[in-house]
């Protein structure tokens, strides 16, 4: 049939692109590499130094699950052809249904493979550091602020990523007036750092008894997190330490200490805190660790030769240039601003299905596409 033999020359395609994504990947150097490690961690006292060890069965895990996603794009290739031959030889049209379904996830995984390998920054293989703001507004734009907080929470499980709250400050009345979180898996950073910046909801808000239709912003901000190095060193008298009550949303999210630390680089004025762990040295620990990593990532953006050039904090973010909209009402759309990217399922976006927008900008930005949105 017509039909059969024209959606086979469409998978066909696929496979010089399919095959030229195995030398992309690396994977001869991934299947090497994983050797290597596991020999690692049969050795005797694997386990003494238990932060080396973690290191590298994090880095085996990542490799394995490039090397494996790459097996099954290719065994969902050879299956879609299986389908559309066995469909042609009945006739069945229904099957012909199925193997465009097919298709069409093999050529979604393919592009998203493929966009994996651009992630060549110095810090996308790193964790990412999320913290999450609420715009004036008052409760509406708390709400607003903790279902990004959810959004990216949903989206971290769906890839498999440990997300860790480190400080949470709850709403007046509902939501969050501010939140960080740590997103822990390789390439965290590379894929999350697209979403840094404001985002802006349309929606008849629960909040006002008139039922009248609110606009409420809430930023977001992403940076790496930088690994502890000793050649980093911030002068004491440059960081006041406030130490304070925990007020978190519970246990669900923060455990309740008397220990929360809040740390303000004096020179710059950038302030960070923690209040995850039970134990002040640790949370100071946490937060001094979020310091450096901020410091580093204005230093590296800016172009600067060392921390001590930074003379205040880069205002990377105005309430004026959102990123992406998100409206519920008159219709239902997330649109990105930047790549014009867009979703009318906005359910299936705030319950993390985000990929599509993250997506875009990456391949936006490999072709120097992106658009200003201020």
């Amino acid at each position: 049939m017509v039909q059969f033999e024209e959606l086979k020359l469409a998978v066909e395609e696929l496979l010089p692109d399919i095959q030229d994504l195995a030398d992309a990947l690396g994977l001869k150097a991934c299947e090497s590499e994983i050797q290597q490690l596991e020999y690692k961690a049969a050795e005797p006292g694997f386990w003494d130094d238990t932060e080396n060890s973690q290191k590298i069965l994090q880095r085996t895990g990542y490799l394995k699950n490039k090397v494996e996603s790459y097996r099954k794009l290719v065994s969902d290739y050879e299956d879609t052809l299986a389908l559309i031959e066995m469909g042609d030889e009945e006739e069945d049209l229904d099957i012909l249904e199925e193997a465009k379904s097919d298709y069409e996830r093999v050529k979604s995984d393919l592009e998203t493979q493929r966009l994996s390998t651009l992630l060549t920054g110095e810090y996308d293989k790193n964790n990412a550091i999320l913290t999450f703001h609420a715009g004036s507004g008052g409760t509406e734009a708390q709400d607003w602020a903790e279902m990004l907080y959810r959004m990216y929470g949903r989206w971290a499980e769906r890839h498999n990523f440990k997300v860790k709250t480190i400080d949470y400050l709850d709403g007046d009345t509902a939501g969050l007036k501010s939140a960080v979180i740590l997103v822990e898996g390789e390439n965290a950073y590379g894929y999350l750092k697209s979403e840094a910046g404001v985002h802006r909801l349309v929606r008849i808000s629960p909040f006002d008894s008139s039922g009248r239709r609110q606009t409420s912003f809430a930023s977001l901000e992403v940076m790496p997190e930088i690994e502890k190095n000793t050649k980093i060193t911030i002068p004491a008298e440059d960081i006041k330490m406030d130490v304070y009550r925990s007020s978190g949303a519970g246990g669900q999210k923060v455990n309740k200490t008397s220990s929360a630390v809040r740390l303000t680089h004096i020179p710059t004025g950038i302030v960070v805190a923690s209040q995850v762990e039970r134990n002040q040295f640790q949370n100071r620990e946490i937060a001094m660790q979020m310091l450096i990593s901020k410091l580093v990532e204005i230093k590296e953006k800016e172009h600067l030769e060392k921390i001590e050039d930074i003379k205040g904090v880069q205002k990377e973010i105005s309430w004026g240039s959102q990123i992406r909209s998100y409206v519920f009402m008159p219709y239902t759309l997330a649109k990105d601003h930047r790549t014009k990217y867009e979703s009318a399922n906005i359910q299936a976006v705030m319950d993390g299905e985000i990929d599509g927008f993250i997506n875009a900008y990456l391949k936006a930005e490999s072709q120097g596409s992106l658009e200003n949105t201020d």
